[in-house]
């Protein structure tokens, strides 16, 4: 079994809270693009920003991944967006682990804020796919690694 290990150097048990989704099956990408949108909101904007996302009626900014991809009206200052539901449904576990994390430790939730969200590539799950002539082609699945630290501001 893996050690995992956060990111987040600073961590003070007294100050931060943290919360962290270890091999979702989820676009990595996708992944990324909330994390960096929701890094810096309090708990709050940010679970009902991703309600939103998931219900598709607000888009997240794509920043990194933007080429070839579509344009969105509600989007202002970005070339282009999408509504990554499925990352957005994964986040949100990990932002009720982080709030229930945050009650246990008797801290206020109006008050929490994200000051760190990462997603990073985790593990590949390699499968092939039997073709003609006895050849076969890769089907590989790239799992992600959500973390998000929180602190009182």
């Amino acid at each position: 079994m893996p050690l995992f290990r956060y990111s987040f150097q600073r961590y003070d048990p007294l100050l931060h809270i943290r919360a962290s989704g270890r091999e979702v099956d989820v676009s990595a990408k996708a992944a990324r693009e909330v994390c960096v949108f929701i890094k810096g909101k309090l708990l709050k904007d940010a679970k009902d920003f991703l309600e939103n996302v998931q219900d598709k009626k607000a888009a997240v900014p794509f920043r990194r991944y933007k080429k070839k991809g579509s344009h969105h009206s509600e989007i202002s200052g970005f070339h282009t967006g999408a509504y990554p539901v499925k990352a957005a449904r994964e986040v949100m576990n990990v932002l009720n682990n982080l709030e229930a994390n945050a009650e246990f430790k008797g801290l206020d939730l109006d008050r929490l804020k994200i000051i760190h969200a990462a997603a990073h590539r985790g593990r590949i799950i390699r499968a092939y796919t039997p073709r003609a002539q006895g050849r076969s082609s890769p089907s590989f699945n790239t799992l992600v690694h959500i973390e998000l630290v929180a602190t009182e501001a």
